[in-house]
């Protein structure tokens, strides 16, 4: 039996389209702006996380196909993420003054969501918890991710189980904390690069998590100009550093290797 519902019922809009309450006094009309942006940038969060799960377990299953299906969903959310942060730029820096101060500690920093986005990839630091530790839902939700094997772990365990030579120390190490470089790692992803014929999915994945990494870079590069561009070099409103906290992220990579086998089949010099 159909059961009627209507378009608004069913997205739940009357809350949805009621969760935007500017804190400003009087209320700047510019705020509205900056709560949306926010709060739609979770909303893909959400999605993100929905999606890695799913990767991750296809991984585990060796279903590759629907794991890169889901990989090229994920990067599709990445760039209207990206995008999104030309339109906080419209925001002028007289502008976001009028309710920056009624916006108190209250910071991106405290995004539980991006933050396991960033556990799931790869960018594991368990010292971050201490940030949840007032929300038991948001601490338990990373804890549980911080146990669990990120996107590259799951891929490695599924190289091994095809043959490829993956170490064995990243195959059991403790996923809770972050992966380190590992120059033999670099040996087995030469190999696919240079034969990628003989191994097209396990190459075509490889390329798919470089995208990943490199629509991260693009999202932190745009976050940072956008905050350089309304507040300069001011401290962010979480106690950050702001743009120099934004920039140092751009030296952190999820998949050192990928990047590092670029040098090894790189052609040398020419002969003499």
């Amino acid at each position: 039996m159909r059961t009627e519902k209507t378009y608004g019922a069913y997205l739940h809009l009357n809350q949805l389209l009621s969760a935007q309450h500017p804190v400003s006094r009087p209320v700047h009309h510019d705020e509205l702006l900056f709560i949306v942006q926010h709060q739609t940038s979770e909303l893909w969060l959400k999605l993100v996380l929905h999606e890695l799960d799913f990767v991750r377990d296809r991984l585990a299953d060796d279903e590759l196909r629907p794991a890169l299906k889901g990989l090229a969903r994920v990067k599709h959310i990445q760039r209207t993420l990206t995008d999104q942060w030309s339109v906080l730029a419209t925001l002028t820096p007289s502008e976001y003054a009028e309710f920056r101060r009624f916006l108190g500690t209250s910071s991106g920093m405290q995004s539980f969501q991006y933050r396991a986005v960033e556990f799931a990839l790869g960018n594991r630091d368990a010292t971050m918890l201490e940030l949840f530790a007032d929300d038991p839902p948001a601490h338990a939700l990373l804890i549980t991710e911080l146990k669990r094997p990120t996107v590259y772990d799951e891929f490695l365990r599924h190289l091994a189980r095809h043959g490829h030579a993956v170490p064995a120390e990243l195959l059991s190490r403790d996923v809770r904390r972050p992966h380190t470089f590992h120059p033999g790692l670099v040996a087995v992803f030469r190999r696919i690069y240079e034969h990628p014929r003989e191994y097209w999915p396990a190459y075509e994945t490889c390329e798919e998590l470089v995208d990943l990494e490199e629509n991260v870079q693009f999202w932190r590069f745009r976050h940072l100009k956008t905050v350089e561009r309304t507040i300069g070099t001011a401290r962010g409103t979480g106690g950050t550093s702001g743009v120099g906290f934004l920039r140092a992220a751009l030296d952190i990579s999820f998949f050192p290797e990928l990047y590092a086998v670029r040098t090894e089949i790189a052609p040398g010099p020419p002969a003499r």
